[in-house]
């Protein structure tokens, strides 16, 4: 695993060192386990405006992760995390 160093922006950061995860990691989700996330930008369920300054910003998605942990002898490969 490669080692990711950080730049000395403050006394604490020079010699910080963390790990980098891009051998195990890749920069697009698997599209299955992703879903729409309705964004609510500070509306009620009459869909007025209740709180200020609020919306805006980029899409979001939601990941599906299965919590429950109940599939019991079904072969699986885990591709990335």
């Amino acid at each position: 695993m490669a080692l990711r160093k950080y730049k000395p922006t403050t006394a604490g950061t020079r010699w910080r060192i963390g790990n980098a995860y891009t051998e195990v990691t890749t920069n697009v989700p698997e599209k299955s386990l992703l879903e729409k996330q309705k964004s609510v930008a500070g509306r009620n369920s009459q869909g007025r405006r209740s709180m200020r300054y609020k919306g805006g910003g980029n899409k979001t998605m939601y990941r599906i992760v299965d919590f429950k942990r109940d599939k019991k002898d079904i072969p699986a490969v885990v591709k990335t995390i």
